[in-house]
């Protein structure tokens, strides 16, 4: 076995046990969710106001993510940097608001320079450290033990489990409070409107439809040839079929033509309604656009007619509109 092989060996090593160590780490937790939990969680459910997570180094690092979580889960929260906080930024902070700070030694000296003016807001103060017995930990309204026996680092210097302690404790608050607050897919949406997943919860197929003239249509009584046209025009690779009332009656699509052409019929004088598929698949306004996807790939079919109560066309949708909008 060559040198390569052994150093690789070596590395991928390394990086199970601290895989290893950090896995341990989280399962140690799970006894730390008790009273000093729940508490915690009735005092940030009880807040009038937002929840401020502040932190340095590392640990600020895991604020700002546990922040950002929270205020994605239906928490409202922000991230203040300690040392900022002592030179102005403290006044962000509001007597209706509830503090969490991160601190693995639990003597932090910038959260310690501001605790007093912390305490003299009288607001609910939630530690999580690694240091039950230290002086952030015993001025906490509520303390979190998130102490760890080691970090994944060899050398026991860098913020490594503790800092995953940190952000998995932070994980567990965040969606305690989504699961009380009956925080749902469509609520997440509504915060995340740009991303794939917001899109995905949020588009209805009203969105993305075409109305009007942009839906392929002709009436029962036309030719084969003349719905041809139809669909060359509009490039949806089918058409609708109505009757004198807009009502759909079915549709005609690519596989019908060549269906057709197989029985050599009169392209010219044969109605369309001879030779249109009468079941066709059909939505209603409202529904999601991904919905309206997952019936397509579960008929392997590309376009969706949309109807009313009375069978009357609104509009069409096709695949193509789908991946424009960005919801595949």
């Amino acid at each position: 076995m060559d040198r390569t092989m052994l150093d690789r060996q070596k590395i991928c090593g390394l990086g199970l046990a601290v895989i290893e160590t950090e896995g341990r780490v989280i399962q140690d937790l799970a006894s730390r969710i008790d009273d000093n939990f729940a508490h915690a969680c009735e005092i940030l459910m009880a807040c009038e106001g937002r929840i401020v997570v502040i932190g340095m180094g590392k640990s600020g690092h895991i604020g700002g993510k546990i922040a950002a979580t929270l205020a994605s889960t239906g928490s409202p929260a922000f991230f203040v940097h300690p040392g900022e906080a002592s030179h102005g930024d403290l006044g962000m902070i509001t007597r209706k608001d509830v503090v969490i700070a991160l601190s693995n030694s639990g003597k932090t000296p910038e959260i310690l320079t501001i605790l007093p003016l912390i305490k003299r807001l009288n607001v609910p103060f939630i530690a999580l450290t690694g240091n039950p017995r230290s002086e952030l930990s015993r001025a906490a309204t509520v303390n979190i033990d998130i102490s760890v026996e080691q970090e994944a680092c060899p050398l026991g210097l860098a913020p490594t489990s503790s800092t995953t302690a940190a952000l998995v404790m932070g994980d567990a608050l965040a969606i305690a409070l989504l699961e009380a607050r009956g925080f749902t897919a469509e609520d997440f949406a509504l915060s995340h409107p740009g991303g794939s997943l917001g899109r995905r919860l949020l588009l209805k197929v009203d969105d993305v439809m075409r109305t009007g003239e942009r839906v392929p249509t002709v009436k029962n009584t036309a030719s084969i040839r003349d719905a041809l046209i139809e669909m060359t025009l509009k490039g949806l690779g089918m058409t609708s079929i109505t009757d004198d009332e807009h009502k759909l009656l079915g549709i005609y699509t690519d596989g019908d033509l060549r269906r057709t052409l197989d029985k050599d019929l009169d392209l010219h004088n044969t109605r369309i309604s001879e030779v249109m598929t009468a079941s066709c698949k059909t939505i209603q306004t409202g529904i999601l656009a991904a919905e309206a996807l997952q019936i397509m790939e579960s008929f392997k079919i590309t376009s969706l007619m949309i109807i009313d109560d009375n069978n009357t066309i609104i509009g069409a949708v096709h695949m193509h509109d789908l991946l424009s909008a960005g919801v595949m």
